[in-house]
């Protein structure tokens, strides 16, 4: 039994090194039309806007919001996309809270959408987070939210791993056979081999008081 248990807890430990290939297309999006198919969470106050414009998905808040895709997603799956934090005078313009939810689930409630974009409303749901250029510009952390707890997996204080303004970053998001990453312009920034991996759930953009922009989003799954 103790020898099942050390092996069990050396593949938990093991390094993520295949992530597989990328397969059938299930979501695609280039922000080109009216906004459909996500919910949105964010006080819906004059000034706050979240909107297809010119082409790309416009994030422009003065607080707590997330744009959730409304499918479901499960399996090994890639999530690709462009996005960038702008700063240029803006009323809502800050450096700040360039973050993802993935595999987000509510294990009291079907139903996921039923938030005000607050941030500590999410506090009880099971996913996989990323704060790039949290606490104004300051961290940038991997949690994995689950049973009432926030661990942190990872964080960078450099400022290699924080956020530069209007700058288009490409994104790649994937999860596959227990393991989940994010690259960052095709650097790794975390890799991880969940124990008790999160294998469906929703995805969802996030941010906190600032002026975004995100485009050409793709989901596949891998294979």
């Amino acid at each position: 039994m103790l020898l099942e248990m050390m092996a069990a807890a050396a593949v938990a430990q093991a390094a993520c090194t295949d992530w597989g290939q990328r397969g059938q297309l299930v979501w695609e999006d280039d922000f080109s039309g009216p906004l459909k198919g996500y919910v949105l969470e964010y006080a819906k106050t004059p000034g706050n806007v979240i909107e297809d414009r010119d082409g790309r998905l416009v994030m422009d808040v003065d607080s707590g919001a997330t744009v959730w895709l409304d499918k479901p997603l499960s399996g090994n799956l890639l999530i690709t996309y462009t996005r960038r934090v702008e700063v240029g005078g803006g009323k809502h313009d800050r450096l700040s809270d360039f973050n993802h939810f993935w595999m987000a689930r509510d294990p009291r409630n079907a139903n996921l959408f039923t938030r005000s974009g607050k941030f500590e409303d999410y506090d009880d749901i099971d996913m996989y987070y990323v704060g790039f250029g949290g606490n104004t510009n300051k961290t940038t952390r991997f949690r994995r939210y689950g049973d009432g707890q926030r661990v942190v997996i990872g964080e960078y204080l450099d400022a290699a791993h924080l956020l530069k303004p209007n700058r288009d970053y490409q994104v790649e998001i994937a999860v596959y056979n227990g393991c989940t990453r994010m690259l960052v312009d095709g650097q790794e920034y975390f890799s991880y081999r969940d124990p008790k991996p999160l294998t469906s759930g929703y995805f969802g953009f996030r941010t906190t008081w600032s002026r975004q922009t995100i485009d050409n989003l793709r989901i596949y799954q891998l294979k």
